[in-house]
């Protein structure tokens, strides 16, 4: 598909870094119609100063991309269905105000509210002592914080592409070091003139020579007005097994979520999903009680086989919150992970790319189409809903 327009935004090796830009549809006559926009700004003021932002309208989703903060999507909006949630952490927080290692590895927390981040890239999940060689080529150990440190990278490339059909946002973040890993994440964030739908294209290299290990986690979170009582998952299960004993107590209704409710502890659920034959596409679906909004992700499971529900409904001042997590492996601390065989290692060069598509329902018509879509998916398995944590999924 020709492109019909292309600029550079941020390059680090021609240094260069727009502070302000805007193009809508009233200046390039591409998008058949639609009233779509692209603005790109800095933010100001307390922990969130100097973070990049490019809001992207299509026409119909308008979604907010935080170059700043490893291209994680902040928040979005689809006609009257918000994308996102509301968490004690008001603002977008700059890397240099986050230390991961604060809280016995929790730091990463304190950056944390955004609608889609990405966990990784090198290490994911819960903290944890793992083993890494030295620069004197000893074996030692180190302590891996939650959920690596993608997320907060800056990019050192943003660029903005337009055709005919749609508006690609691309970056390009590094998360290098001397003596250790050298991975970059490419990505492209699609979408279609007045689509409700957005699709994440990331392909991670290793830049280096050596053979490193990858994880990578899409960790993407919903508040109101789709999370209420009554909300529900949605999904092809063919295995599920809460994480530890405080996901046993609700494991009857592992699928369903409550009100909000102060001094509720988290809730996390493993899975395995079910795919297409051939293709092996999944996807699960977050629905409101009254099944007229939802959001659906999309996905194949050779690109991430592992599914973890995220049930957090406490108080709305404490963030009440439910994630759906798509990974490469489950959110463990990644030496559990690596016995399992579940942590990839990319050689010198090599590259793995994978595809998420997510996408905004807001009528019961849309919301049953898609519960069909998952019901000819889970008859071809019989699902087996373990009522205690599984050495498969968990350390126990």
């Amino acid at each position: 598909m020709a492109i019909s327009f292309k600029e550079s935004l941020t390059d680090v090796e021609t240094n260069l870094a727009t502070d302000e830009y805007a193009i809508d549809a009233s200046v390039l006559d591409v998008g058949s119609g639609a009233n779509w926009s692209i603005r790109k700004y800095t933010l100001s003021g307390g922990l969130q100063e100097g973070v990049e932002v490019v809001e992207i309208d299509n026409g119909k989703l308008r979604f907010a991309v935080l170059p700043t903060r490893g291209m994680g999507i902040w928040k979005a909006q689809s006609g009257g269905l918000r994308l996102g949630w509301d968490s004690p952490v008001k603002d977008p927080v700059h890397p240099a105000y986050v230390n991961p290692l604060e809280c016995g590895g929790l730091g990463w927390l304190k950056g944390f509210n955004e609608w889609i981040v990405r966990c990784g890239l090198s290490s994911m999940g819960a903290p944890g002592m793992d083993e890494m060689v030295d620069n004197n080529g000893n074996t030692s150990e180190v302590f891996l914080p939650l959920h690596g440190a993608i997320a907060n990278t800056p990019a050192r490339k943003v660029s903005i592409e337009l055709t005919s059909t749609e508006i690609i946002l691309r970056g390009e973040v590094d998360e290098t070091m001397l003596f250790g890993p050298a991975l970059r994440l490419n990505t492209e964030i699609r979408t279609q003139y007045n689509g409700a739908a957005l699709t994440i294209n990331d392909t991670v290299t290793n830049i280096g020579n050596n053979p490193t290990e990858h994880q990578l986690l899409y960790h993407i979170n919903y508040g109101d007005p789709l999370l209420e009582k009554g909300t529900r998952l949605v999904a092809p299960y063919k295995e599920v097994a809460p994480r530890d004993p405080r996901a046993t107590e609700g494991i009857r209704h592992f699928d369903t979520c409550d009100e909000p409710k102060a001094g509720y502890v988290e809730q996390v659920y493993f899975m395995e999903l079910a795919g297409k034959r051939g293709s092996r596409e999944t996807m699960a679906m977050l629905r409101n009680a009254k099944g007229d909004l939802a959001s659906v992700i999309r996905y194949k499971l050779k690109d991430f086989p592992c599914f973890a529900l995220w049930k957090n409904t406490a108080a709305r001042a404490d963030g009440y919150v439910t994630g759906l997590e798509p990974g490469t492996s489950f959110p463990n601390a990644r030496n559990f992970e690596r016995r399992k065989g579940r942590v990839p290692t990319l050689k010198g060069g090599q590259s793995r790319s994978t595809s998420l598509t997510v996408e905004a329902l807001d009528s019961k018509k849309t919301v049953r189409a898609a519960e069909a879509e998952i019901k000819t998916l889970q008859k071809a398995v019989k699902a087996k809903v373990h009522p205690q944590p599984i050495a498969k999924f968990s350390d126990i």
